[in-house]
């Protein structure tokens, strides 16, 4: 436009960042990715990188997944965005604003190195040292948005098979918010919502031990959880 000027302002990059969620053995694992440059060359940090001038930061969180992860099948995730980060500090090599993204994976894959990073690995949450940049922060505000939406969204469905049992998806709540939860209880709350999961008639699936074969459901049309499955104040058991 006439008499703007796109150099009155110090240019600066914008970045994704992606914190990547899955169920393994029964534990929250987190996909991280070695760097193999500088800075933090070595460290564990989330999958990311710039965005290019052609793209959206949905475009380039979907690219930079495939890249470092090998996870190219981005549309079957569950994608959403968690906040902006903007620290003038946050990396030392410019100035550099990210968009930060949370994403849940069902059945995760091995994951593979690619790009600048040297190797990725789906790693127990919290298992880690300190990560690169203020990926730690990311991560922490990821983990609150997720147990937080489990409370009333139909997220949890998200991290489960298509055809699931009760007791399958209770664990999705109990390793996010690490605390047991009373099978009765967790049963009664998840079925008063009309249409939040299914029955799959006459299917059912031995999931150890004597008793008989658990039923199966899967995910219902009703995305919202009413009245909401709060998380317990005080832990119900110890997961330890």
């Amino acid at each position: 436009m006439e008499g703007y000027d796109k150099y009155a302002f110090e240019p600066f990059a914008v970045t994704v960042d992606l914190a990547v969620f899955t169920l393994r053995a029964g534990m929250l694992h987190v996909l991280l990715v070695e760097r193999g440059q500088e800075p933090y060359a070595g460290r564990w940090a989330l999958p990311g990188g710039f965005v290019l001038p052609h793209e959206s930061a949905e475009t380039a969180a979907g690219r930079e997944l495939a890249e470092e992860t090998g996870l190219s099948d981005v549309e079957k995730l569950h994608l959403e965005q968690l906040r902006t980060y903007s620290g003038p500090e946050r990396d030392p090599r410019m100035r550099v604003v990210s968009v930060a993204f949370t994403a849940l994976v069902p059945d995760a894959p091995e994951a593979r190195g690619g790009g600048d990073a040297a190797h990725a690995a789906w790693l127990p949450y919290a298992s880690y040292g300190p990560l690169a940049f203020d990926h730690d922060q990311i991560l922490e505000d990821a983990h609150e948005r997720i147990g937080a939406k489990l409370e009333y969204s139909d997220l949890a469905t998200h991290f489960c098979p298509p055809e699931f049992t009760l007791g399958e998806l209770r664990q999705v709540y109990e390793t996010v918010w690490g605390t047991a939860l009373d099978p009765a209880n967790f049963r009664r709350k998840v079925l008063a919502t009309p249409g939040f999961v299914e029955p799959l008639a006459g299917a059912a699936r031995l999931t150890g031990g004597r008793g008989k074969p658990a039923a199966l459901y899967r995910a219902g049309a009703n995305a919202a959880l009413h009245p909401p499955l709060l998380r317990p104040s005080v832990p119900e058991g110890d997961l330890s």
